[in-house]
């Protein structure tokens, strides 16, 4: 297995445009399949999780083709209702398909999904929304039978406002009866992006980005293009990255609006951050301020995804920064391995403290999980002398090419 060799110490210049969002194009890509014909995905990034829904909508009878930067599904030819469990295991995302499988054909066979190991993210309130709009569900053994019939379009008032809930009841009441409510819905911008997809296709969905969504089902669908959201975590790697090695960075195809949370952090930090129309560029010295408890919640608070990353840039500031994670228990695995740089970060329960110290150390580490291993990367690049980040795998799920977009800011960064 491939390691990321990353040489610290140098400040990162220069301008580079962000990825598709993984998040939004893993729904988007089981969202073809509601419609029996051609999409056209633009800007889709090549990630590990994007060859396995590649894989799971070949699976299914679809085409699922590269075409240059192009990416082609046809879903004319779905002809199988099932997921065999080496490729729902691949990734946490696959559960998504469950909606999708149920709204074309009315019944759908698959076991519990894999992914990161982040602690226990149970789909009942994925399975509670479906039996709202009438699907009956077996799970037996780890494996879920679900028998459609014909949904009827319902009002499902979700406990939490959880992101794969939400997305899974919207992709289903696509072929419900009537209209669906969906409440206390998710809200995040890769939430919008579905519904703006399944527009292009014909479906009725409003209300996306907001507490509760609107969907009129079992209508006709066409064949559509469609351009992938750009990826904000990715985007807040990058920032985060230059904000802890100092430099000046420009990302381009972003939207300021999605990164509030994280750039009014580095803010806070000392960084100066400037947002455009659909660019933002951050200035540093490197010299970086503690910055007041950072708590992770559903958008539009500060993102999950964006809380490893950010400790990593905040492991040399001045004074110490309070992290509570409260959507995963498992988040702080990357802990560890940080520590190994010589990182100071006390744990307790579900906080961390970390407090800035005066250099890091380049050692051997271990990717734990995606964000974790992202956040191996920022605190590589500020490390004196070389860190090798073995396990990049879990990287890959994520980010298309880190290297390469390390490389493009300055940083002294390779394949090994």
């Amino acid at each position: 297995m491939s390691q990321i060799i990353i040489q610290g110490g140098r400040r990162l210049e220069g301008t580079l445009t962000v990825q598709g969002a993984k998040n939004s194009v893993l729904p988007v890509l089981a969202a073809t399949i509601i419609h029996p014909g051609r999409t056209v995905l633009h800007g889709c990034p090549r990630l590990s999780d994007v060859e396995a829904s590649i894989r799971i909508l070949r699976h299914l009878g679809c085409r699922a083709d590269w075409e240059g930067e192009d990416l082609v599904v046809d879903a004319a030819h779905l002809n199988r209702w099932d997921v065999p469990d080496d490729l729902m295991r691949e990734m946490r995302s696959s559960v998504i398909f469950l909606g999708a499988i149920l709204a074309r054909l009315g019944w759908a066979d698959l076991s519990y999904p894999g992914g990161c190991e982040l602690g226990p993210r149970p789909i009942d309130l994925h399975l509670s929304a479906l039996r709202r709009l009438g699907v009956c569900v077996r799970e037996t053994g780890g494996n879920l039978s679900c028998e459609a019939g014909r949904m009827a379009g319902r009002e499902i008032a979700l406990s939490l406002p959880s992101v794969g809930a939400t997305e899974n009841a919207i992709l289903a009441a696509c072929g419900a009866e009537g209209e669906t409510l969906i409440i206390n819905a998710a809200r995040e911008p890769e939430i919008m992006d579905l519904q703006r997809f399944l527009r292009a296709i014909g479906c009725q969905v409003k209300g996306a980005g907001s507490s509760t969504v609107c969907i009129l089902g079992r209508q006709r669908t066409h064949d559509a293009e469609f351009t992938v959201m750009p990826d904000r975590i990715v985007a807040a790697t990058y920032l985060s990255a230059a904000a802890a090695a100092g430099g000046e960075v420009e990302l381009q195809r972003v939207d300021y609006r999605h990164l509030s949370t994280v750039t009014a952090a580095l803010h806070e930090a000392g960084c100066q951050i400037t947002g455009g129309r659909d660019t933002v560029s951050l200035r540093s010295d490197g010299r970086l301020r503690s910055v007041r408890a950072v708590r992770t919640a559903p958008y539009p608070g500060f993102p999950t995804d964006a809380q490893a990353i950010l400790m990593a840039a905040l492991l040399k500031s001045q004074g110490a920064t309070v992290f509570v994670e409260t959507i995963f228990e498992n988040r702080y695995r990357h802990v560890d391995e940080l520590r190994r740089m010589g990182a100071d970060i006390s744990i307790a329960d579900r906080v961390a403290v970390v407090t800035g110290v005066s250099s890091l150390f380049g050692a051997p580490v271990r990717a734990t999980d995606l964000r974790g291993g992202a956040a191996l990367m920022v605190a590589a690049l500020t490390a004196q002398g070389e860190t090798r980040i073995s396990d990049v795998h879990h990287i890959l799920r994520g980010y298309e090419d880190p290297v390469r977009d390390l490389r493009t800011l300055g940083a002294e960064a390779r394949w090994e």
